[in-house]
Order: structure tokens, then sequence, then C-alpha cells
């Protein structure tokens, strides 16, 4: 499960592929309708490999939630719908990480794991074989140094006006 280039953006709904970076920002692709987006640098942004969950003893990288919800779903979508009752919701959730820590992970994170869940396994982005990566940390630091220079980046000038050519005098046959 690759999700190195998959952001989730505070008040836009779904996740998003990062494209490409820009001067102010950087261009996305929403997962759910494919519609481009540009996000400024002030936005509230989240690469899904960042985001961790808490349990009793450690924080739990999404990325592993997401590969045991694949090894129970058989890389399938989730038995329960995020719009289930919490209920219904926490008690699935206990299956698949039952020392998560139920004073600090709520039913809402749940909803959103599982939403994100489904949707990156209709686009076929999950897999219950863990990747090797020689080095995921090179990659995650290629990623924020993108983002960096795309801050520092100067504006690119303005182009000088061309003068006409000269005009070259006619000569006689």
């Amino acid at each position: 499960m690759n999700v190195e280039k998959i952001l989730a953006i505070a008040g836009k709904p779904g996740l998003f592929e990062l494209k490409l970076q820009t001067r102010s920002g950087f261009l996305a692709e929403s997962l759910l309708d494919g519609k481009k987006i540009t996000v400024g640098m002030r936005s509230n942004v989240s690469l899904l490999s960042e985001i961790s969950m808490y349990t009793y003893s450690e924080e739990k990288p999404l990325v592993e939630i997401m590969r045991a919800i694949a090894v129970k779903e058989n890389e399938g979508p989730t038995a329960v719908s995020h719009k289930d009752d919490n209920a219904k919701l926490i008690a699935y959730f206990k299956e698949i990480l039952p020392d998560y820590d139920e004073d600090r992970v709520y039913a809402s994170d749940i909803k959103k794991l599982l939403n994100w869940y489904n949707i990156l396994q209709a686009k076929g982005m999950v897999s219950k074989v863990e990747p090797i990566v020689e080095n995921a940390e090179s990659v995650k630091e290629q990623v924020v140094e993108e983002v960096k220079k795309a801050e520092k980046a100067p504006k690119a000038p303005k182009a000088a006006k061309e003068t006409p050519a000269e005009k070259k005098p006619k000569t006689k046959k």
C-alpha cells in the first residue's frame, strides 16, 4: 500500500493524490471524482503516511491499520459502512485493533478511517502484503522538500520586451 502521496485536506471530503508542485502550493486530484484542485500553502494538509492512531502501548501508523483491515476483508471493502451507528463501528474496530485507546480514539476517527479505506480500496490502492520499501523516510523527505521548495521559490521574472529588429537598408540591384 503506497500512500506517500495521498493527502487529507481539512474542509474537503475524501482523499487527494498529490500531482505536482506550484509556486503557491500544489495541485491535487480527488480520488472520489477525479477533479483537480489547487491547494495553497496555508491549507491544513496531512499525508496519510504521517497519520497514526493511539493504542495503549504506542501510536499505530494508519497504513498498518489499513493493512489489518485488508487482511480481515481479503482486500475487499469493509463489512460495515462508515455511516453505521457508533456501537457497530466500535465493535468492528476492536476486531481490527483490539488495544486502541478508547479515550483518545473517537467514533468520528473510526468513521473517517473506514471511509478512507473504502476510497483507497475502490482505487485498488490497498494491499494485505507489506511493501518492501528500501527507504520510506527518503520518500517522505522528498515530498516535504518539494513543498518547502515551492514556498521559497522566487517568482518568475517578467520577460523583457523585445525591441524590433533593426531595419536593413534596401540594396539596389
